[in-house]
């Protein structure tokens, strides 16, 4: 019976030693860590999951903030990150460009790529307040009104927030009434933000500290995106949001004037200039002048995997990758543009143009 039982062992043993070596081995799969903006999370959890299943050893993490708060997590808080995207092109070489890395003593980036655009617009549902009147002539009005509650993104964070300051500054212009900007948002914010006229070009400042007053009707979150759930619970009426992010999510959209979407290729925008009195930019002068809506994305030069970063930029640029955003209408340029170019990837270069 012992001699039974010591070759049952003995052979239970080499199964195991078989079973073992016979066994795959697990494939440990590269993390990339890419952090975009808020208006990019439907289109790039598709591109996400698209993307890993064409290369499924490299697991695409994500995180998805306002576009400042991005630059941040790369410039103040020195995160490791792989890909940056975002939806003011112009904060990669305001932010990234000019603050060095204190470990290389390069640079955060040195080329970007600005591959979509897009159009403010206000985001609403069949429940909110003047629903079934509200249109493009009397917007300005409706949003005004004492007991219309109405969101918009904080602008030091979110360029979502200072596009909605702009398209009230564009307001007082295209509507020909200095009025409307002030009773949007007079008495609203303590301290005030404020828009003061010279000549053909007005600007608009943002203080230090963004809080609104009590009951004024106007809500401020950190990200756009995070109106929406205020907007479907009813605690909101108006949101400011991206055209692309209100049709994703089944809302109503209350279209803008091209004069004021800031969407248009054909509308000059720079007679508006938002300043953020922001102590954070303590290296840069954080002034945004009106232009038509760009997003940019780029490889931060401290980037862990920049090599995989650049296949899943290819794959965004791609054949695919465009098929997803374009599915979930956002718009992108037919040939984007290459920033720096000589910097750009090689493989990436043949994505666009000088």
């Amino acid at each position: 019976m012992k001699k039974i039982f010591r070759v049952f062992i003995t052979i239970s043993f080499l199964f195991a030693i078989l079973y073992g070596c016979g066994s795959p081995k697990q494939t440990e799969r590269t993390p990339l860590v890419v952090f975009a903006a808020g208006s990019l999370i439907t289109p790039f959890h598709q591109l996400e999951d698209a993307f890993e299943a064409r290369y499924p050893s490299i697991d695409v993490q994500s995180e998805y903030h306002g576009s400042i708060q991005v630059m941040r997590h790369v410039t103040d808080l020195h995160e490791r990150i792989d890909v940056v995207a975002t939806a003011d092109v112009s904060l990669i070489p305001m932010l990234m460009y000019a603050v060095n890395d204190e470990e290389t003593g390069k640079p955060y980036a040195d080329w970007y790529i600005h591959f979509a655009t897009n159009k403010l617009g206000v985001a609403y549902t069949s429940e909110s307040k003047y629903s079934d009147e509200i249109n493009a002539e009397n917007w300005v009005e409706i949003l005004a009104l004492p007991d219309v509650r109405v969101g918009l993104a904080d602008p030091r964070f979110d360029p979502s927030g200072y596009r909605a300051l702009m398209a009230f500054g564009l307001a007082n212009q295209y509507y020909q009434d200095p009025k409307i900007f002030s009773r949007m948002f007079k008495g609203r914010f303590n301290p005030a933000v404020t828009l003061f006229q010279d000549d053909d070009l007005a600007f608009i400042t943002v203080p230090e500290i963004v809080e609104t007053v009590p009951d004024s009707g106007l809500i401020v979150r950190g990200a756009s995106v995070e109106l929406l759930a205020l907007l479907e619970s009813g605690d909101l009426d108006y949101a400011f949001e991206y055209e692309s992010v209100i049709q994703q999510h089944g809302l109503k959209l209350l279209s803008l004037p091209d004069e004021l979407n800031l969407g248009s290729e054909t509308t000059d925008y720079s007679g508006i200039e938002v300043l953020l009195d922001f102590q954070r930019f303590a290296t840069v002068k954080p002034v945004f002048r009106g232009e038509q809506i760009g997003y940019g994305i780029t490889i931060p030069n401290n980037a862990v995997h920049p090599d995989d970063a650049a296949l899943f930029i290819e794959f965004l640029l791609g054949p695919e990758g465009r098929a997803i955003m374009q599915a979930n209408k956002q718009p992108l340029f037919d040939q984007p543009i290459g920033m720096d170019f000589d910097s750009i990837p090689d493989t990436l270069q043949k994505f666009v143009k000088p």
